[in-house]
């Protein structure tokens, strides 16, 4: 299936399609939910996911430093070598470093706006120092690096039924939406990094701090305003949702199925933490593996209608639309 899908992509050097594979690895066994929704994709249009996925993940890697042990100079130097490695994989379309190769393709060929890997970049520099963060405003201009702009880079790959311009606000709510949800589900994880993301203003209006958490982390025992506080977060990442669904019915039609999919699974990660009683610090909540593959069916089935209605009014002379790469929008474009 690996090689169908590089086929249908138009991507054959041999060197490229193995930079694809490795962004799909990494997918696949780092990003279970986003991978069972991208499989919704057209097979064309998988790889170019894997590779973004794929990019992601390896800053992020080396911001927490997943299975090593590097000192914050250490990783600040990791992330100032791939960052020099992105600014020349994006202008020459070639490196050395498969992940980097598969994005610079990935670029190029969906006309995605270099700002947007650049201020990814900045947010994950950002990780190495920023420990807190007073306000929401001032999370979100964090999360414009780390989130929005991942789905500002999505997009070009979904493709819309009207100018970029107009989705891409949607685009950027969700993937702030998806982010914020991530933060819910890995309060504890992240304290032991030394991070806390919930705004110091919203647990200051519940009567908590970052010493309240440690200690609920480090004892195991739970305290009312910190639940209080954990729901409040919950509430706000939902009116993000909220924000962000009406994009999804801007998509192109073979790919609102994936979108809707990872819609339902990550939103249902907030289910699973209040079934949970927002027990956050003291274990990570999942949505159940049942539940999971009843909506990757539902998608699925989804996609089988999208077939059928695309089949039988196809324009004349062109394929059904599910088989049609999106059309790249040059920059500067609507």
């Amino acid at each position: 299936m690996t090689a169908r899908e590089l086929d249908a992509a138009g991507i054959t050097d041999p060197a490229l399609r193995d930079a694809y594979l490795h962004c799909r690895r990494l997918n696949a066994r780092h990003g279970k939910t986003y991978f069972l929704a991208t499989r919704l994709l057209p097979g064309h249009r998988r790889p170019a996911v894997h590779a973004l996925y794929g990019f992601a993940r390896w800053a992020d890697d080396i911001v927490d430093c997943h299975g090593r042990d590097l000192d914050p100079a250490r990783r600040a130097a990791a992330l100032a070598a791939l960052s020099d490695s992105l600014r020349h994989g994006l202008s020459t379309r070639r490196s050395a470093e498969p992940v980097v190769h598969a994005l610079a393709d990935t670029a190029h060929r969906y006309a995605i706006d270099p700002r947007h890997f650049h201020d990814f970049m900045a947010s994950m520099r950002d990780d190495l120092t920023v420990t807190d963060y007073p306000t929401y405003d001032d999370l979100r201009r964090y999360m414009h690096g780390s989130a929005a702009v991942i789905g500002l880079q999505m997009l070009p790959v979904l493709g819309a039924t009207v100018p970029r311009a107009e989705a891409e606000p949607y685009a950027a709510a969700l993937g702030v939406a998806f982010q914020l949800t991530n933060f819910l589900r890995d309060v504890g994880e992240d304290l032991d990094r030394g991070r806390v993301y919930v705004p110091a203003d919203l647990l200051d209006a519940h009567g908590v701090d970052r010493e309240q958490l440690r200690w609920s982390r480090d004892t195991g025992r739970r305290n009312p305003r910190i639940t209080r506080a954990l729901k409040a977060f919950e509430a706000l990442t939902r009116s993000v949702y909220r924000q962000a669904v009406p994009g999804i019915a801007l998509l192109d039609p073979v790919s609102r199925p994936c979108i809707r999919t990872a819609f339902v699974l990550y939103s249902g990660i907030l289910d699973a933490v209040a079934d949970d009683g927002y027990s956050v610090l003291h274990r990570r909540a999942a949505v159940p593996r049942r539940r999971r593959a009843a909506v990757a069916l539902d998608g699925l089935a989804r996609i089988a209608h999208a077939r059928i209605s695309h089949r039988a009014t196809p324009a004349a002379g062109a394929p059904p639309a599910e088989f049609r790469p999106a059309a790249p929008v040059r920059q500067g474009a609507a």
